[in-house]
């Protein structure tokens, strides 16, 4: 509800300050920017070797290894308000310092707002029993339980399989092993007994 408002402000800012094509353009880089934060921040700082620090493992047990530990978990299921606000704005201000326009920082932050929220339905979807209608997103919402239940490392994008694709990380289930770890993110790294 939190991110919906905060879509809704974003969107009235954009319109207020000067709605133009451009304004559209950096809506859309924005969503796709998601995209690419979203698989890039879930491979390689999601899935980080368990830390050492206490506080950073608490840190990352909430953000994502307890997700994996009871995907089903409607608690771990959603990226806490207080992790993804500052992300979010972090983006927006250095796109701003970049830019230096109001206006295009604006609707590049609703873009990135708006994957956001889509990446949190898709993610809902994948983890409820709700069945998709359509063969795409049966598809997509496969891909995401195989990253739950048969290899943590591969398909890792919730909101779009595009950028696996690209990075090599979209594979056949049946060319994929079974990992010991998939459910214990924290036992990434370590030699497991037999």
């Amino acid at each position: 509800m939190i991110m919906t408002v905060v879509l809704i402000g974003l969107c009235g800012l954009a319109v207020y300050e000067r709605l133009t094509f451009y304004s559209l353009l950096f809506f859309l880089i924005g969503l796709i920017g998601f995209m690419f934060s979203e698989y890039l921040t879930h491979r390689f700082f999601f899935h980080l070797k368990a830390p050492k620090n206490p506080l950073f493992l608490k840190f990352l047990k909430r953000l994502h290894y307890d997700h994996h530990t009871d995907p089903h978990d409607l608690k771990l299921l959603f990226l806490p308000v207080w992790y993804s606000l500052p992300n979010l704005g972090a983006f927006a201000l250095l796109f701003y310092l970049v830019t230096g326009m109001i206006d295009l920082t604006f609707a590049f932050a609703a873009g990135l707002v708006a994957m956001l929220l889509v990446y949190e339905w898709k993610h809902y979807v994948a983890h409820r029993p709700i069945q998709p209608k359509s063969k795409f997103w049966k598809w997509n919402k496969r891909m995401h339980l195989l990253h739950h239940f048969k290899n943590e490392n591969y398909w890792y994008g919730v909101s779009t399989p595009l950028v696996d694709a690209l990075f090599g990380t979209l594979k056949d289930e049946k060319d994929v092993p079974t990992s010991d770890t998939v459910k214990n993110l924290e036992k990434r790294g370590q030699t497991l007994s037999s």
